[in-house]
Parts: structure tokens; sequence; C-alpha cells
């Protein structure tokens, strides 16, 4: 019973990891004044110009249930009996609410819709998890519990340069985008279990942000017996990251440490200058599946 595996862009998964396991990605739209770019071929380096223009704000369109039809279509057609579809956390985005709504009534293939809960690195892991359990010869109905486990043990922190985007996308209260932007702070979100942003602090720098992560993973790692990933995310600001890679390493040199990006789908809510986590990942028993990506 051939399995595959269905996301969006938001996931930013590489290349070179949806070539080594069974995924379809599906591009979010993001539109750029009359423009409309598949996700997937629209460079960062036009994104973050035009968001620096003085330009309409850019938005977004979710993937459509004709995308997703075509898709599930094509895979079940090739001989994919049952289809993984992880997609975009539903706590800023209806489009998880559809889909389960279309997959009630969709048959020529069993379909496991699963919520993120989460973005970027979080909602990767699920894609990568599931594909090394897929080789594995694990079924859906095997999969999905594991991958709600590990999404149920994620955890998820990240600073944004300036609140306006997370307010004027309706992901943050306006009053909240008014303080944070007067004071210069660099506010602290997370997702919470529904997978809505909500805010948990407030920093005047960076560097203070990834101190009170780093603070956050030290508490787990202490609290923890099992071994741990991290993640670091940034929105178009490669040196910082690597900084905090580094500064994790050096930290925490008994857990695994990785990098991600946020593209221009997430952050046409959040901004440039984004960071994010360290995302403490507790892989538990998923440990050894997500190491021998």
């Amino acid at each position: 019973m051939p399995t595959a595996i269905v996301t969006d862009t938001a996931a930013y998964l590489t290349a070179d990891q949806i070539a080594a396991n069974p995924i379809t990605v599906l591009p979010i739209t993001v539109i750029l004044g009359g423009h409309q770019y598949p996700e997937s071929q629209l460079s960062r380096q036009t994104f973050y110009d035009y968001l620096k223009s003085d330009q309409e704000l850019p938005t977004t369109a979710q993937v459509s249930l004709g995308q997703i039809e075509e898709a599930y279509d094509r895979l079940a057609a090739a001989g994919f009996d049952e289809i993984i579809s992880i997609h975009l956390s539903s706590g800023i985005t209806s489009f998880m609410n559809n889909l389960r709504v279309f997959c009630r009534d969709y048959t020529k293939a069993k379909i496991f819709p699963v919520d993120s809960l989460v973005a970027s690195a979080g909602e990767a892991n699920l894609c990568l998890l599931a594909g090394k359990l897929i080789q594995a010869g694990q079924t859906g109905e095997q999969i999905v519990p594991q991958l709600e486990h590990l999404r149920d043990t994620q955890q998820v922190f990240f600073a944004v340069d300036n609140l306006s985007h997370l307010a004027r996308t309706g992901r943050l209260s306006n009053r909240s985008a008014m303080i944070g932007n007067l004071l210069n702070i660099k506010p602290l979100l997370t997702f919470d279990a529904t997978g809505k942003i909500v805010a948990i602090g407030k920093e005047r720098t960076m560097k203070k942000a990834f101190h009170y992560m780093t603070a956050a993973l030290a508490k787990d790692l202490a609290a923890n017996a099992y071994p741990m990933h991290a993640t670091v995310i940034d929105a178009n600001d490669p040196e910082l990251s690597r900084q905090w890679v580094t500064d994790l390493h050096t930290l925490f040199p008994q857990i695994r440490v990785s990098q991600s990006q946020l593209g221009p789908a997430i952050s046409v809510h959040t901004g440039e200058k984004t960071m994010g986590n360290p995302m403490a990942t507790r892989l538990a028993i998923h440990l050894n599946a997500l190491n021998n990506q």
C-alpha cells in the first residue's frame, strides 16, 4: 500500500529533502501588487526588495482545493493508495478546515490530513519523519499518531523585528503592534496549542531574545532525559543565523543543530529579520528517524 506525502511551500524543505522522500510540495501564492507568484518561483531577493519599497503591501493566497485535487489525482493514478497531507497551521489559515471537508468525499486514495500547528522547520520535521517512516514500511494509520506526538512536543519561539506586519494581516492586535513599535522592542512570540501566534514576552534586542530562547532550551534539557534537536530559523538574516548556530553548538554541544528559513509566504506576516527559536524539538522515539535524513 504505497503512501505519499503532500505539503506546501511553508515547510521550506530543501530540494534534497524533497528528492529523498515521496513528497509533493504545492506552492502558496504570494501577491506583490498586481502580480501573483507561486512561492516556489519567487526569489527571496525579489520579495524582500519589494517589501522595502513603498508599493502596496504583499498578501498571500493559500493552496487551492483545485491544486490539492489535481495533486491527489496524480498520485492516485501513479499507484499511491494513501496520502499524508501535512500543511501550515490552522491557527493562521483556514486551509486545513477546508481540506478536511474536501477529504471526506475524496475516494481515489485514503487521505490523512495533518495540521502541523506551526510553519517552517516545524512543518518540515513532520514531513521528514513521515518520509522516513514510509521508507521503513509503515502505513498512514501507523504514521499519523507518531506525527501528532512529534507535533505536540515541538516548542517554537520567534522574535520579530517589527509587529506591524502581523498586525496588518490580523495575526496580532493593532494595539500590541503600536506599543511594540513605539517602545522599539523585539516581541517574543510562539504558536499556542491551537496553532495561533501569541505574544509571550518582549526584549530590547535580538541578543536578549536569543538569551530568552536558550534559557527555555536549557530548562527543557534539564527536565528531560531524551535527546533534542534545535533549528535556527531566519527571515533574510543569514549572518545572524550562522552566529546563533555557532552559539548553540557552544552552549549545547550535546544537541543537534540545523538551520531553516522563512520565505515570502510567512515573511508577508512576520516581516524581514525575524529570527526563530532555537526550536526545541523533543524527538523522543523519533530521534533516529530524523537524524538519518
